[in-house]
C-alpha cells in the first residue's frame, strides 16, 4: 500500500485516551470512525487485520468439518415468537434493535440460535446426517445502553457464531468438548494468553458454558483464576444455588486456591441441549422412525473484541507518553513499513515492488515534504511490527531491519531479506 493513498490525518499523540490508546489512534487517524455511541465505520488496518484473524479463525473449523453458512441479520418476529424469546429480547433484557411496519415486526440479529434451528432441521432430518455444525461470520446487534472501550462493548460488532446439532446429551458433550479444543488453537494461533472460564448461560438458554477470557485491567469481568490447571470460574458462578456441584463438575476443587483478576471475555461455548428444538418443535427421525430433538450447542467469538485486546495489548511507550502501538508480526496486515529519503526514491520503490512480487504485504511511505522523522512516528501509529529505513546512511546494499517493538535491528543483503521477514 501507498501511504498517500491512505489519507490518514495528522494526530497529536499527547492527546491519547490512556485507557484505550491504540484505538483512540485509529479514530484520531480516520482508520476507525464512530457515526454514534457504539456504532463504528472501519478502515482499511482494521479490515485487513480482522481479515487475517478470520482466515485463521475459519481454517481451524474448516479442520473441525464445521460447515459456513450465512444467516439473514434481519430476522422476522415469528420465529422468535416460535422459541419464546421474542419478549425476552425486546422487553425483558431489551437488547434487541426492532422495526415494525406494514410488513410485519422485525428484528436484527443479536444472535441466531432460531435460524440456525429452522435452517438445521430443513438439512438434517435423518440421524443419519448428524452431527453437523454450522458456522457464520458476520455483524451482530445489541442495544448497548452503556457503551464502553470503543470496540470493547460497542451496538455493532463482527462475530463469529457457530451452532452445532447431535442425536444424544452424550453427542452434544463431544461436540462441546471438540470446539473447547478448536477455541484454544485458534487463541494460540492469534496469539492471546486465553483461559477457559465457568460462567452462566443467561438468555442463551444452556445451563452448561463456558467463557474464553484473558487477563487484562481493561476487561470489565472478574474470574477466579487456577493457574496450574488454566482453569477459572466467573465469579458470578459463586451466586448459583447449587454452585459447589456445578464448580467441581468442571475440574475446580476449592476455589481458596483461586486468585482473583480482572479479564475480558473473547469468546463462549454453550451447551443448549433440546430447548430451541422442543420449543420450535423441530424434530430429526432416529433409527426407529421416531421424531426427537437436536441436542444443541452454540458458540460464539467476538471478533472486535479480539482486535480491540491485540491492539491495546501491544501499546508501545516511550516512558510515560505514548508512542504507538504494534501489530504481532503473524496476524499484522501490513509486515514493514519503507521509509526513504528523496535521494533513495529509487530503490525505495525497487524494493517495494520486491516485496510485493514475493507476497509480503508492506507500506511504502511515498508522500511529499515530510520529514524522516516524522514518517517514523507513523510507522508507530499504524502498528507496523517492521520498517526499513532508507536515510542518507543507506550503502545501496545492506538494508537495516527494524522491529518496532523491540526496538531489535539487524542488517541483510535484499537477497536475505525475505528469508528474515518469513
Amino acid at each position: 500500500m501507498r501511504l498517500s493513498k491512505l489519507n490518514i490525518k495528522k494526530i497529536n499523540l499527547n492527546d491519547i485516551d490512556t485507557s484505550f490508546s491504540a484505538q483512540d489512534i485509529l479514530m484520531k487517524l480516520g482508520e476507525l470512525y464512530q457515526f454514534e455511541s457504539g456504532i463504528y465505520g472501519y478502515g482499511n488496518i482494521w479490515n485487513k487485520l480482522q481479515r487475517n484473524i478470520e482466515n485463521i479463525i475459519i481454517e481451524e473449523l474448516d479442520k473441525a468439518d464445521c460447515i459456513q453458512i450465512d444467516f439473514p441479520k434481519l430476522q422476522p418476529r415469528k420465529i422468535w415468537d416460535q422459541s419464546d424469546r421474542w419478549n425476552l429480547y425486546t422487553k425483558e433484557s431489551d437488547v434487541m434493535f426492532t422495526l415494525n411496519n406494514n410488513l410485519g415486526e422485525y428484528g436484527l440479529a443479536p444472535t441466531a440460535e432460531e435460524c440456525a434451528t429452522i435452517f438445521g432441521a430443513n438439512r438434517l432430518s435423518s440421524y443419519k446426517s448428524l452431527p453437523a455444525t454450522y458456522y457464520q461470520i458476520g455483524e451482530k446487534f445489541r442495544k448497548e445502553i452503556r457503551t464502553r472501550g470503543y470496540l470493547f462493548r460497542p451496538r455493532t460488532f463482527i462475530m463469529m457464531d457457530a451452532y452445532s446439532f447431535d442425536i444424544s446429551e452424550e453427542e452434544m458433550h463431544k461436540t462441546f468438548n471438540k470446539m473447547h479444543d478448536v477455541y484454544i488453537n485458534i487463541f494460540n494461533r492469534i496469539g492471546i494468553n486465553i483461559i477457559p472460564v465457568i460462567s452462566d448461560g443467561g438468555t442463551m438458554g444452556g445451563r452448561v458454558s463456558e467463557e474464553f477470557q484473558t487477563i487484562t485491567n481493561l476487561g470489565e469481568d472478574i474470574i477466579l483464576y487456577d493457574e496450574k490447571n488454566n482453569i477459572g470460574l466467573n465469579k458470578e458462578v459463586l451466586n448459583f444455588d447449587d454452585k459447589e456441584t456445578f464448580i467441581k463438575a468442571f475440574g475446580v476443587s476449592n476455589i481458596s486456591d483461586l486468585k482473583e483478576y480482572h479479564s475480558l471475555e473473547l469468546g463462549n461455548n454453550f451447551e443448549l441441549g433440546t430447548k430451541y428444538s422442543n420449543s420450535m418443535k423441530l424434530y430429526f427421525v432416529d433409527e426407529k422412525g421416531e421424531n426427537k430433538p437436536y441436542y444443541m450447542g452454540c458458540y460464539g467469538i467476538g471478533l472486535g473484541r479480539i482486535i480491540a485486546c491485540i491492539l491495546e495489548n501491544n501499546v508501545i511507550r516511550d516512558g510515560t507518553s505514548i508512542k504507538g502501538f504494534s501489530i504481532p508480526y503473524n496476524i499484522a496486515p501490513y509486515k514493514i513499513q519503507i521509509i526513504y529519503s528523496e535521494n533513495n526514491q529509487e530503490e525505495a520503490e525497487k524494493l517495494y515492488s520486491y516485496l510485493l512480487e514475493n507476497n509480503i504485504p508492506a507500506i511504502l511511505d511515498d508522500r511529499d515534504k515530510l520529514t524522516i522523522g516524522n514518517r517514523i512516528k507513523d510507522v508507530y501509529v499504524l502498528g507496523t511490527p517492521k520498517m526499513i529505513i532508507l536515510g542518507n546512511k543507506f550503502d545501496g546494499i545492506n538494508y537495516e531491519i527494524e522491529d518496532t517493538k523491540t526496538n531489535e535491528k539487524i542488517s541483510v543483503k535484499l537477497n536475505e531479506i525475505l528469508s528474515k521477514l518469513k
